[in-house]
């Protein structure tokens, strides 16, 4: 069985197919209070708090009081948790949730609010900052911007993002990445090419996974350890502070609509259809949304 995993500096958590959460780690804050239940779809993990969404839309928070409460309602479809530590005093986590309208909701401290409108598709959560994608395929940032961390470039060809510690990257529609932000050790220059399919920023260094099921690092020059796997059969990556992880599977059987080959068809293949509506299958057919006609 294979496990989704969602990896914070301090604490990590598990979603597995069974939508069961499983947690190790610092469990201070109470960050052990791992809520009942099976039906989880999405995980998150912040400084201090943890968030899970669940199968009705609502959303389920614990740790750090003044994170983990997220709203009521049952019309979320995405999630995001970060924050930092205030030295002595506690964390200063901020959350954020996409709902279905397409409209984005942030709790948590009160340093960073959340744009207006409902044209958002997805969210992503930093150290200090915050990113949003439009539906138009526009990125909007806010939060602390001193290395320029939430000003992204312009266009709207963008069909993913993720925020790192103190640096920023986008996927592009053609394949290609975008960086910027604190790039002290070479985590916001990401290589060249146009055969990615996802992204992750960690703190300094950056991951990226080829529609080849590869993985690329760039960033802090760690020990050889640090290397990724060589293989093509990862189907996705998780980038930490000095740590990474990606999924693999090998499915006997392919099964139509499986665009991430965990051999299912599941939420998450939803999710990377949504991420993907950007592409031009006539053009780009080798991209993981395009399903061949029968």
């Amino acid at each position: 069985m294979a496990i989704l995993v969602v990896i914070c500096y301090l604490y990590m958590s598990e979603l597995t197919f069974a939508g069961t959460i499983v947690a190790w780690g610092n469990n201070s804050y109470g960050l052990d209070k791992i809520p009942d239940g099976n039906d989880f779809v999405a995980i998150a993990a912040g400084d201090g708090h943890s968030l899970a969404l669940k199968s009705d839309g609502s959303i389920v928070g614990w740790g750090s009081s003044l994170s983990s409460k997220p709203p009521d309602g049952n019309d979320f479809v995405a999630i995001a948790a970060s924050g930092r530590q205030i030295p002595k005093i506690r964390f200063e986590g901020h959350c954020l949730a996409l709902k279905s309208d397409g409209s984005i909701v942030k709790w948590g401290a009160p340093i960073y609010g959340s744009p207006d409108g409902n044209d958002f598709v997805a969210i992503t959560a930093g150290g200090d900052h915050i990113l949003a994608l439009k539906s138009d395929g526009s990125i909007v940032g806010w939060g602390s911007n001193v290395d320029g961390q939430v000003t992204p470039p312009n266009g709207n060809d963008f069909v993913a993002i993720s925020a790192g510690a103190g640096h920023s990257l986008a996927l592009k529609s053609d394949g290609s990445i975008v960086g910027w932000g604190w790039n002290h050790r070479g985590q916001a220059s990401p290589p060249d090419g146009n055969d990615f399919v996802a992204i992750d920023a960690g703190s300094y260094h950056s991951l990226a996974l080829k529609s080849d099921g590869s993985i690329v690092r760039w960033g802090m020059k760690f020990q050889s350890k640090y290397t990724p796997p060589t293989g093509n059969d990862f189907i996705a990556i998780a980038a930490g502070l000095t740590h990474s992880l990606a999924l693999k599977k090998d499915c006997q059987y392919a099964l139509k609509g499986d665009l991430n080959n965990d051999c299912k068809v599941d939420f998450t293949d939803f999710t990377i259809m949504a991420s993907h509506w950007l592409i031009d299958c006539d053009l780009n057919p080798e991209d993981p949304a395009c399903v061949p006609k029968q």
